[in-house]
């Protein structure tokens, strides 16, 4: 995740828990500038530093981080599938030095794909877009067994950067997908513009996992609030910087997903959204 942009929300966190910055704890800033080959060498950096705490924005900086040092405590706010990436031994109890707050729900993708047919109504073929660089599987694998289940076709398309984006879309187009599905990773959290831009220009309804993807002109999202998870984490780092064991700090779930409509999105792609689903959205752009 773009940790500078959600900052805020951590230092958020931690004044509501009375730590403030500059008074009670300091922050250094490293990032590895959107390029994933510079993340071993960031979190190299970060662990030669000998911090009383890593924040990792991510779970594949997480994964890093994790092989770099199993003594310096790790506070993930968005992490994805943890026990089977091995970053933890459970959620409960979660063992060693990282704790934090999972990204990934179970049962969240096969919403995802039954809210593309309510707002593409009889969408057959589907789109999923990939991101192969996030280490995560289980949503893809989620969604393509509710295709199986619906009886609709799932044709992914698979990028390793933002840069392709235009040509999955190329992709989609040429199958004929009705409407398409964003994984959630990291990368394509970071392309909002590019993701935007692209799916207005093909006209293809998609369906996002974050908020900010429909408040820039995407269509609708369903999913968890980021930006609450990177204000719950404080949590987990004052209860460390006060002492804790991240081993004895359980991973948390969100309780709550948002679901966001783009009324203007919908009118320039000629869709109707049904006034049922208007009627259960958390909030609505117009």
């Amino acid at each position: 995740m773009n940790s500078r942009r959600l900052a805020a929300e951590l230092l958020a966190g931690m004044e509501e828990l009375g730590q403030t910055e500059g008074r009670d704890f300091e922050i250094v800033h490293l990032g590895a500038g959107g390029n994933p080959d510079a993340i071993q060498n960031v979190v190299a950096e970060a662990v030669a530093a000998h911090p009383d705490l890593i924040f990792a924005s991510s779970t594949v900086i997480a994964l890093r981080a994790k092989e770099a040092t199993s003594t310096i405590p790790i506070v993930v706010p968005v992490l994805a599938e943890p026990i089977a990436l091995g970053l933890i031994q459970s959620e409960a109890r979660p063992g060693g030095n990282l704790t934090g707050l999972v990204l990934y729900l179970k049962g969240l993708p096969a919403k995802q794909v039954e809210l593309a047919r309510e707002i593409v109504p009889g969408a057959a073929r589907i789109g999923f877009l990939v991101d192969v660089t996030d280490p995560r599987h289980l949503q893809r694998s989620e969604i393509e067994r509710t295709g199986e289940a619906l009886h609709v076709t799932i044709v992914p398309a698979e990028i390793r950067s933002s840069g392709e984006i235009a040509a999955a879309y190329e992709t989609f187009a040429s199958e004929r997908v009705h409407v398409v599905i964003v994984q959630q990773s990291t990368m394509l959290y970071n392309s909002v513009k590019e993701l935007t831009e692209v799916a207005k220009a093909k006209r293809l309804a998609t369906v996002y996992g974050y908020r900010e993807h429909v408040a820039a002109g995407g269509l609708i999202s369903y999913g968890i609030n980021i930006k609450w998870c990177f204000r719950r984490a404080a949590y987990y780092v004052d209860r460390i910087l006060k002492g804790a064991r991240p081993a004895d700090l359980p991973v948390e779930f969100p309780t709550k997903l948002e679901l966001v409509v783009n009324i203007n999105t919908a009118k320039a792609l000629g869709l109707t959204v049904p006034p049922t689903l208007l009627a259960r959205a958390d909030e609505v752009i117009e």
